[in-house]
């Protein structure tokens, strides 16, 4: 069979150059190394021709980057545009934008942040690093007292205003000083 007509216009193809850090050809080339292809992958069954199809976040969480990330669930519920995790392409096409070595430093951080509020209150507070420190170590346990400690250390290092919680700014503040901070927030297409 021959090459198909693409499921996007041409316009379409220009809005999303213009509004992520991809070109077209990144965008939808028919090759292994299109945000198209990877989100066709997922679910062959259910995108076929459908480009407004919408994959469940089980579906998501099979591309192999989200599949070992401890964060994979938040990072789909902070992408996916009803906060349920599921995914259009558009949804996914953002995140994969985000993640790519062309997203700047401050677009990582601000999408860094909103995956760590669990809580979504715009601050990472006792409980959100908690949770992230949960994420982190897996199934290895702290004790109470140490996780309060290691809390405890991680604020009075970056909470730089005394307030008991990591603001953005603050937040971006330790990511600043971070050296691989770009290298680990990155999902190569």
């Amino acid at each position: 069979m021959g090459q198909g007509k693409s499921q996007f216009s041409e316009e379409e193809l220009q809005d999303y150059e213009d509004l992520t850090y991809f070109t077209k050809k990144e965008v939808l080339q028919n090759s292994t190394s299109s945000a198209h292809h990877k989100f066709k992958n997922l679910a062959p069954e259910k995108v076929g021709h459908n480009k407004n199809a919408k994959l469940p976040m089980s579906k998501i969480l099979h591309l192999t980057e989200l599949k070992v990330n401890p964060f994979g669930e938040r990072i789909c519920k902070v992408f996916s545009s009803g906060n349920d995790g599921d995914c259009t392409f558009e949804d996914f096409l953002d995140m994969m934008s985000v993640f790519s070595e062309a997203a700047p430093k401050s677009v990582k951080a601000e999408h860094a942040f909103r995956i760590f509020d669990f809580d979504g209150d715009d601050m990472l507070g006792t409980s959100d690093l908690q949770q992230i420190i949960k994420k982190l170590i897996g199934d290895n346990e702290l004790s109470k007292n140490n996780m309060q400690r290691l809390i405890q250390n991680i604020l009075d290092e970056a909470d730089l205003d005394d307030d008991g919680a990591l603001s953005f700014a603050e937040f971006e503040h330790i990511i600043n000083k971070s050296s691989d901070f770009l290298n680990v927030f990155r999902i190569r297409l």
